[in-house]
């Protein structure tokens, strides 16, 4: 079982706090850090110091770490043309020597376009749709080769697909809970699947769906990595389990019952039910990143029983 941190900077975070978050996630042995691609704050705050961009942060983090895979869940199709987002993550992926996966969404947090004025489209999974191929299309093209694409959304012509990524392919995350589509999408093009914030019910369900999913696409079922984002919060006895929920405006039977939240014999005995229904890796996601300790805890006392 990975596990990946997994930070949501919209809430409040500068590029130095997530440096220093990323270079503790690669001291403590965890496999990599992640973050969510939102522009504004969610929920109660003022989100100071204000939004980061996740693939400038990640171009950063490429050249101050040297092992921890980097990626984000996800980034929204709606924040980036195609053919730019290709270039972007390419280069990132260069700059990190092959350590860059792609979590990509349809996007749908509409108060965020709003406030930035980016186009909030109705129909964003067909737009989604197009943005994988187009994506994946320009990675795979061979060096001298040109890639065309004439799609309903996009449309490109004689494209010369450079850069090219520094790994032979970029795994590609694709997640959710539809239950028809987004199955079929991960199907087709998915390295990893991942559920956010779901039970152990749930994710079974939803594993076994793109499993069928990808069998009827005739791949193989192990094709597919699957994973889950939870919430984290962890403690050495109840009192520092509670004084961390409260610190991000959580309850502890809430955070238990919908996350990952307890001592680490119960986070671990928890992570361990996701493990038993296919889940591979779990994204922890970290919502005080002030709180190395935490961290270095989890990595003491979660991480070294599930090695």
């Amino acid at each position: 079982m990975d596990l990946r941190i997994f930070t949501e900077p919209q809430q409040g975070a500068s590029y130095d706090t997530l440096l220093t978050v990323a270079k503790a996630t690669e001291d403590l042995g965890f496999d990599a850090f992640f973050r969510s691609d939102h522009y504004l704050r969610m929920g109660d705050g003022d989100g100071l110091p204000g939004p980061t961009d996740a693939w400038i942060t990640l171009a950063g983090l490429a050249r101050e770490t040297k092992r921890i895979r980097l990626g984000t869940l996800m980034t929204a199709a709606t924040f980036r043309l195609p053919g730019v987002l290709a270039i972007q993550v390419a280069q990132v992926d260069q700059m990190s020597g092959g350590r860059v996966e792609l979590g990509l969404g349809a996007g749908w947090f509409e108060e965020e376009h709003r406030a930035y004025g980016i186009p909030f489209p109705k129909e964003k999974f067909a737009r989604l749709e197009e943005q994988l191929e187009i994506v994946t299309g320009l990675w795979a093209t061979a060096p001298g080769d040109t890639f065309d694409f004439h799609g309903e959304h996009y449309d490109l012509a004689k494209s010369p697909a450079l850069p090219k990524p520094a790994q032979d392919r970029i795994p590609v995350l694709i997640g959710g809970h539809g239950a028809k589509r987004t199955p079929r999408l991960a199907a087709r093009y998915a390295d990893e699947f991942n559920l956010p914030f779901g039970s152990v019910e749930d994710s079974e369900k939803q594993f076994g769906r793109v499993r069928a999913a990808a069998q009827e696409a005739g791949r193989a079922a192990d094709a597919i990595t699957f994973s889950n984002a939870l919430v984290v919060c962890v403690g050495k006895d109840d009192q520092e389990v509670a004084r961390r929920a409260a610190a991000i405006g959580r309850e502890v039977d809430e955070l238990k019952e919908n996350g990952l939240a307890g001592t680490p014999a119960e986070v671990v005995d928890k992570i361990g039910r996701y493990a038993a229904v296919g889940s591979r890796r779990v994204y922890l996601q970290v919502l005080d990143l002030d709180d190395l300790d935490h961290l270095e805890l989890i990595s003491a006392q979660v991480q070294s029983q599930l090695s």
